[in-house]
């Protein structure tokens, strides 16, 4: 299996937040021409007895795949039930995958959360792109939503860190017919000054900010031309702006640094407070 034929990983535990990451994975995989794995990690625990509790898995992949039948009759997932705890057993899987989509709580969470232990853990240390789903629209706004939010809106930084997040935000603009891009730097006078920018002059270091963001996103309109780009430096911390456009947005994509995972160093601030108060589906890109 190349890596263009990678599948799109839904995790399903029951629960509404995995039923509409699954429905978001299956048109994902439509759209990008993948294969659709489902899984759903038993958790290990002595209270369960194995043979009730692999029942139950069962049970759940095959409500899942008839789900997905209603949606891509021709996707045809497989499905997947390893005993381990999600957050490894989705760590782990992420190797091989293009994409893993998580609900943003699950089974296990608690209604004051609005980040699962789960989805955060996933997101912080998968080796490909997460997506979170925070929730969508009823069905009967469905199809109306799906004609309205058509942005996808990406959040980098003006170096060559973005690299990965902008790939993926292009890619994925592409894929929705119609789709405008939308890529938010903030900066702020700090910043200006530690990549060697305007220092005193306000007007000088945003128009330094909007030509590096011009240089980092500069040959890609080639590699994609049916995409729609705007470029918009923020003043100030990007994560405001972010949360704001997530709300009408068909997917949010943000960075994650890679090498940080195991001292829960790979979310920037930006970063996390995006992915936690995030109003829309939100892609987590190691880059």
């Amino acid at each position: 299996m190349t890596a263009t034929e990678l599948p799109v990983i839904a995790a399903v535990d029951g629960s509404s937040h995995s039923r509409e990451a699954l429905d978001w994975a299956a048109h994902e995989a439509v759209r990008r021409r993948l294969p659709l794995v489902i899984v759903h990690a038993r958790t290990p625990t002595r209270r369960a007895v194995p043979e009730t509790q692999q029942r139950e898995a069962e049970e759940l992949l095959t409500r899942s795949v008839r789900r997905v039948a209603g949606i891509a009759p021709d996707l045809h997932p497989r499905t997947l039930a390893p005993l381990d705890f999600p957050a490894a057993a989705l760590t782990s899987l992420s190797r091989e995958a293009s994409l893993v989509v998580v609900g943003s709580r699950g089974l296990g969470g608690f209604r004051s959360l609005l980040l699962g232990s789960n989805s955060l853990a996933i997101a912080s240390m998968a080796r490909c792109p997460v997506v979170v789903i925070h929730g969508g629209p009823s069905d009967e706004h469905e199809e109306e939503s799906k004609d309205a939010f058509s942005d996808v809106v990406a959040g980098v930084a003006a170096d060559e860190s973005s690299e990965a997040v902008l790939e993926f935000a292009f890619s994925t603009a592409a894929s929705r017919p119609g789709a405008r891009l939308r890529i938010v730097h903030g900066w702020t006078m700090f910043s200006s000054m530690l990549s060697g920018g305007p220092v005193f002059d306000r007007d000088a270091a945003a128009g330094a900010a909007e030509r590096s963001l011009a240089e980092v996103t500069a040959g890609r309109r080639e590699k994609y031309p049916q995409v729609e780009v705007v470029r918009e430096p923020v003043g100030g911390s990007a994560s405001r702006t972010l949360v704001t456009a997530s709300a009408t947005a068909a997917l949010t994509v943000i960075g994650r640094r890679k090498g940080g995972e195991s001292l829960g160093l790979g979310l920037s601030p930006v970063a996390q407070t995006t992915l936690t108060h995030a109003l829309g589906p939100v892609a987590v890109v190691p880059c």
